[in-house]
């Protein structure tokens, strides 16, 4: 690569480091801006117990404390699987314009990962979580109080 940095090279590096400390499943990921990585992360579901530290969502927390914002606007997110609904929606809400992954869905599924029961959620199959609408007087109050101040939307 004539001394380029190969980027999803580096997000491999992630995954093959947290698979050795079994931190958790071989997802790795930078996020890169301007040509420089500026968050790095892997899978650390296992270790640290929480089913929201995919790569991505590691990589993405990464940056945004490196860069010092919340609005990753011009990065883009390399990765070793196409992200998950979660991590599509916080790369969504970082305003990352581009993705690259290595393994599919399908090829995630073939591992043992469960992704195809959000895909079902979304296609239909409601009995996979009940969810449902509670107290919306109260919480339209707490909506109308944040409407009339003056806070930064994002």
């Amino acid at each position: 690569m004539n001394g380029q940095i190969n980027y999803m090279e580096e997000a491999l590096k992630e995954a093959y480091q947290g698979i050795a400390k079994k931190d958790g499943g071989p997802f790795g990921s930078v996020v890169v801006k301007d040509g420089v990585i500026v968050g790095r992360g892997h899978n650390c579901v296992l270790m640290k117990k929480d089913p929201t530290c995919h790569g991505e969502m590691e990589a993405i927390r990464d940056a945004c404390e490196h860069l010092g914002t919340h609005d990753l606007s011009g990065c883009i997110l390399y990765t070793t699987a196409e992200p998950c609904p979660m991590c599509l929606g916080a790369i969504l809400w970082a305003n990352i314009g581009k993705v690259y992954y290595g393994c599919s869905v399908k090829d995630t599924d073939e591992i043992g990962f469960r992704d195809d029961r959000f895909y079902r959620y979304f296609q239909g199959d409601k009995e996979i979580l009940a969810i449902e609408e509670s107290d919306r007087e109260a919480c339209l109050k707490l909506f109308e109080k944040y409407a009339k101040e003056e806070n930064q939307r994002y």
